[in-house]
């Protein structure tokens, strides 16, 4: 802008900052927006996600409460079942049927049997945990970058707006007001981008840990029922 009567509301519009702004300004625009996008791809897909699980695994523990026998529930389940709950009963039964075919004749055996159990349940929650961690890193990432990045565009913007001072001979607010807006607008991506991924962050965090800890605790009440079956047997 070269003169007051140059600029107009116009002037600071979001585009118009946009389009005006140094290349490197816009580079981390452009970088911010599209670290936004991701993040909010993110953001959408676990929450679909950890509603999904819940509500499935809400449904399966209802049916474990019914009072039907654990073969039956896990024959409901079907052959490949989605959800890592019925798999890690199914895992847990497996090794039952396995270990009851051979025979269970000693203390011994039965404590190498809970103990096989046991490994496969923690595994198959290691890997659900996992699997459900999976994203949160690139919000992390998006959360704790987006604002340094938004703040490099705005000290840049600023310089270059001090240039221009230098250049035009002119300290006139309105000759560098346009400018110094065009490397706010930087700061303000940045935080646009960093917000939601935060708040994102630390919320499905919390539910993977929620959900990892309702995963630790079927395994113990499956690891419970097979003892007792054992001291049953006994």
């Amino acid at each position: 802008m070269d003169s007051a009567a140059a600029v107009t509301q116009e002037s600071f519009n979001f585009f118009v900052l946009f389009m005006h702004a140094d290349w490197v300004v816009k580079l981390v625009m452009l970088g911010l927006a599209a670290a936004s996008l991701w993040s909010w791809t993110v953001i959408i897909d676990k929450t679909f996600r950890f509603s999904s699980l819940n509500r499935e695994a809400n449904r399966f523990e209802d049916s474990v409460a019914s009072g039907k026998s654990l073969e039956d529930v896990a024959q409901e389940a079907g052959e490949r079942p989605s959800h890592v709950l019925p798999r890690m009963l199914q895992a847990a039964l497996r090794e039952w049927r396995d270990a009851r075919a051979k025979g269970i004749g000693s203390d011994t055996q039965a404590a190498f049997l809970i103990q096989r159990i046991d490994r496969g349940l923690d595994a198959a929650i290691a890997r659900e945990s996992s699997r459900i961690e999976d994203g949160l890193g690139s919000l992390a990432i998006v959360a704790t970058a987006s604002p340094f990045i938004g703040l490099f565009g705005t000290v840049w913007g600023i310089m270059h707006s001090f240039q221009a001072i230098a250049i035009q001979k002119n300290t006139s607010l309105a000759v560098v007001a346009p400018s110094i807006a065009q490397a706010l607008f930087a700061t303000a991506i940045g935080l646009v981008a960093a917000i939601p991924a935060y708040i994102a962050f630390n919320k499905f965090s919390t539910d993977a840990a929620k959900f990892s800890g309702r995963l630790e605790s079927f395994a113990d009440d499956l690891s419970t029922a097979i003892q007792r079956r054992l001291a049953e047997r006994g």
